[in-house]
């Protein structure tokens, strides 16, 4: 039986999530990263997305098995309501619960935050991916075709994207911005 616990992420846990990382990074296309990113480059992204998002892990009896975060969508300023998203799993976790129950702790954190937008890109074939964003009610926006060259191939990239509750009305100012 799983311990699972979904928390705030800190730089404490950057080690972790580069090793959770690392797999997608050396033996897939999933990630177009062509070196795993280090322990202090990881936890330097860690801060970067607590400043004005959310970065969470997901324990199992105190042991981090996968993390979730959303960063910028674009840095124009009519964008800062929408946001991108990103989850991974440590190897052997996937199906079993944990990123649905990880990725719904994020969406509702974002929501909390007064993001409008989560979109999502996945490079395909990913049909993991795909059947867990469908689930928590992302839909597909579009593809871009051959954008990524990776292991000898061209890769597409698909787009979705899920609106997030929110209350009718103009957004909520955010860092003191007029809207």
């Amino acid at each position: 039986m799983m311990d699972l616990v979904i928390r705030d992420a800190t730089e404490d846990d950057a080690a972790a999530c580069a090793a959770i990382y690392a797999p997608y990074v050396t033996d897939t296309a999933i990630s177009f990263e062509l070196e795993p990113p280090t322990a202090d480059e990881m936890a330097e992204r860690i801060t970067a997305a607590n400043k004005d998002h959310a970065w969470l892990v997901a324990e199992d009896a105190g042991r981090t098995i996968g993390y979730a975060y959303a960063t910028t969508f674009s840095a124009r300023a009519a964008y800062r309501w929408s946001c991108t998203t990103s989850i991974y799993l440590e190897l052997g976790r996937h199906r079993k619960g944990v990123g649905r129950t990880l990725y719904q702790a994020l969406l509702d954190r974002l929501t909390d935050l007064g993001y409008r937008q989560a979109l999502a890109g996945m490079t395909l074939p990913n049909d993991a991916s795909a059947g867990l964003h469908r689930a928590l009610g992302f839909e597909p926006v579009g593809t871009y075709r051959q954008v990524g060259w990776k292991y000898g191939q061209w890769r597409d990239v698909a787009w979705t994207q899920k609106t997030l509750p929110t209350t009718d009305g103009p957004p909520r100012p955010t860092n003191g911005t007029v809207v």
